[in-house]
């Protein structure tokens, strides 16, 4: 961008009110046109400063799938730059004492620069060494998060903080083990699958060994883990009745009932004895564990737990995919809510690709039978595999290296086990 003397006599004007310009023109005889060319304001406007430098976050996810040889490639080929870092000493920790965002003038800003420089983040020619959080440090911290499964928001608080200060050699170890992993898994999962990668709770569509598109997804708590498994879209159900489980029975519904005696009522969920009869709450005792010993099925609705679709595969974990009624989940850091099965951002999108060459279900149909309210069931022609498993760390052939909170403590490196909270 080419500075004109318009362009100059502006900056001059907004820098009027510094008290630094007419000083440093005092002390060395400079004119203040002269003082504004060598600042480092300047210096910003010359490389499009409102326009950020750094990758934009739109280019940072790659179409190769996560599952592929070309991964275990780029995770190797990452290896060496961590190697690097690790071996001289690793990153600086950046002080976690107040957080940081655009304006914010701190000496924990310089040291934040030199962290994002480490990795990439920030390029060599936006280093700088100034102690104010401007548009380049900005835009390094958006592009870090994002690698990080983080909200993009620019803001450095705490879980950006403790995601930034795990230490060098603990994500070296990260990425080895995970290279294993992609590799054992990166075999021929057929030309239409969907993969959910676990700790980083999103879903991948893959046809014809490409990414078509990424869904955010909602998984397992640490205490009721989605589990890794191998299988295949059979049906997709429409306004579906809702089961339950017997540990969410056990779990969640025993002691809410006992909390509120129409809880079941308001929820509309119903009970049934072994011969399918319905039994109304108030003949339960709910200080025992006789509900344990019947089934509950909530119908559907607006409120139903799988709102308006179900993806079923057979397993032996009794697991699914579905909608949900609670949609803000998805924007959260830590999308890890469920008892096992997988909550799907956009699900409509995903079940319309699923049966895409099912007779008589293009997406007017999929709405039409989502508006009945009714029940109904669509049988998938066509094998469209489904993949869950466990994948923390991994790189893109753009030389992006991602990183994931171990959630389930499987990585073997007890620093990255997920501790409550921190995600929040």
């Amino acid at each position: 961008m080419r500075l004109t003397r318009r362009g100059l006599l502006t900056g001059i004007a907004a820098l009027a009110g510094l008290r630094a310009v007419p000083a440093l023109a005092e002390s060395a005889g400079e004119s203040p046109i002269d003082v504004l060319m060598r600042a480092q304001t300047v210096r910003e406007w010359q490389d499009k400063f409102d326009a950020g430098a750094s990758t934009p976050v739109a280019q940072l996810k790659s179409d190769v799938p996560l599952l592929s040889p070309e991964t275990a490639a780029n995770i190797e080929a990452a290896l060496p730059q961590y190697q690097a870092i690790a071996g001289n000493g690793g990153w600086p920790r950046v002080p976690d004492q107040q957080r940081l965002r655009i304006g914010t003038r701190s000496e924990a800003v310089m040291v934040l620069r030199q962290r994002l420089a480490v990795t990439g983040d920030l390029a060599p020619s936006q280093f700088g060494y100034g102690d104010t959080f401007d548009s380049y440090v900005d835009a390094a911290v958006r592009r870090f998060q994002v690698r990080h499964g983080l909200k993009p928001n620019g803001l450095v608080d705490k879980p950006v903080f403790d995601v930034m200060n795990v230490p060098a050699d603990i994500r070296l170890r990260q990425l080895e083990t995970n290279l294993v992993r992609v590799r054992s898994m990166s075999g021929n999962l057929g030309d239409r699958f969907i993969f959910v990668n676990i700790p980083a709770a999103e879903l991948e569509a893959v046809e014809s060994g490409r990414v078509v598109a990424r869904h955010n997804a909602v998984v397992g708590k640490v205490d009721r883990q989605t589990p890794v498994l191998t299988s295949k879209v059979s049906e997709i159900n429409f306004n579906p009745f809702w089961h339950v489980p017997v540990s969410i029975i056990r779990k969640d519904l025993i002691p809410k009932m006992r909390a509120d005696p129409e809880y079941l009522t308001k929820n509309r969920i119903r009970i049934y004895d072994n011969k399918g009869r319905e039994i109304p709450p108030e003949a339960i005792n709910w200080d025992t564990d006789q509900a344990a010993n019947l089934a509950f099925r909530q119908d559907p609705g607006d409120i139903n737990a799988m709102a308006t679709v179900k993806i079923s595969f057979p397993n032996s974990h009794d697991v699914y995919m579905h909608d949900t009624p609670f949609k803000d989940l998805f924007g959260d850091n830590n999308r890890f809510y469920s008892s096992g099965c997988m909550r799907i951002q956009n699900v409509r999108e995903l079940v319309a690709w699923i049966l895409r060459d099912t007779p008589n279900w293009g997406p007017q149909q999929i709405d039409d039978a989502i508006r009945t309210g009714q029940r109904i069931d669509a049988k998938v022609k066509g094998a469209v595999q489904v993949y869950t498993n466990y994948v923390t760390a991994w790189a893109t052939r753009e030389g992006v290296v991602h990183f994931r909170d171990d959630i389930y403590a499987r990585d073997g490196i007890g620093e990255l086990a997920y501790v409550p909270g921190i995600m929040q």
